[in-house]
């Protein structure tokens, strides 16, 4: 009788096992590449930025992402201070059964390289701000381009979001499509370090539309999914504005932006893929395209 048990089991979970919804080798080893050393924190306007930029390059082709223009690449300018300097953002699409777009978005840039100190390692290499936003968007391309959507789905990589959201900014004044065709942003910007197990969705409160989606993933999510800091009049606890959510969420146009709170490797040279939850955050990327994938099929 065990015997007979234990080949059921394998019978029914090989299947289920083979339909896991995201690699978590793949995903693991795109964060832990964009932080490497190597890659000199992504500072816009680097050497280590364009580095990133070629990985990420290489990752929408191994995935299929399509190109607009036969080009994933979109240089801009901004003035910082005296200087002007040109940043680059990534991005291409998936096509679904209708035209109207939802944009799912991360930036890729950090803080680069610190003062030099030959006691203690100089490199901001920021692997939860943002190489895990990134890491999430490649997942969830990866599961779209093998289970095609109903809307066309816009995979961004945004650069300078720590100059003051300059790509965002970049991307909303020239969009690859009408922006009236944009539907929806699903922004991820720090969704790799909570040792509390909590994932916030911020977007609730001004587009109360979306809430039923969260409510529905959050009853059955093996995090905590919780709606909020998004509350209008409450200073820096309100996240509407602070990441690349900002400039959609300035031309009405609704977004969802998951992130962790702020941890004592914020913006610190110890945001090292060695002190990110992987746990945490291989079961926050699932929870996140669950939410995504839902309000693809529910949204109209």
């Amino acid at each position: 009788m065990k015997l007979f048990c234990y080949s059921l089991c394998l019978l029914f979970a090989g299947p289920l096992l083979a339909q896991s919804t995201v690699d978590s080798s793949l995903l693991m080893n795109d964060v832990r590449t964009l932080s490497a050393d190597k890659y000199e924190g992504r500072k816009t306007g680097t050497p280590g930025s364009r580095m990133a930029q070629f990985y990420i390059i290489d990752r929408f082709k191994q995935i299929g992402i399509t190109p607009y223009n036969s080009t994933y690449e979109y240089p801009f300018y901004f003035q910082l201070g005296p200087k002007r300097i040109m940043g680059t953002n990534l991005f291409g699409y998936i096509q679904g059964q209708t035209d109207d777009v939802i944009v799912i978005s991360a930036h890729y840039d950090h803080l680069g390289i610190g003062r030099p100190n030959a006691a203690k390692d100089s490199i901001y290499n920021g692997a939860d701000d943002n190489a895990s936003g990134v890491g999430t968007i490649l997942a969830l391309a990866a599961y779209f381009k093998k289970n095609p959507p109903k809307h066309t789905l816009l995979f961004v990589a945004f650069d300078a979001e720590e100059q003051g959201l300059q790509g965002a900014k970049a991307f909303v004044q020239q969009p690859p499509v009408p922006l009236n065709k944009i539907i929806l942003d699903i922004n991820m910007d720090m969704v790799a370090h909570n040792d509390k197990n909590e994932l916030y969705v911020c977007g609730t409160a001004p587009y109360p539309q979306l809430k039923k989606y969260i409510d529905t993933v959050a009853a059955h999510s093996t995090v905590k999914l919780l709606a909020g800091h998004d509350t209008p009049g409450s200073g820096g606890d309100d996240w509407t504005n602070q990441s690349d959510q900002g400039p959609f969420n300035a031309r009405k146009i609704p977004f969802l932006y998951f992130g962790v709170e702020d941890h004592p490797d914020y913006h610190q040279l110890t945001d090292e893929y060695t002190r990110i939850n992987h746990h945490f955050y291989y079961q926050a990327v699932k929870t996140i395209l669950q939410v995504t994938k839902d309000i693809d099929t529910g949204m109209n």
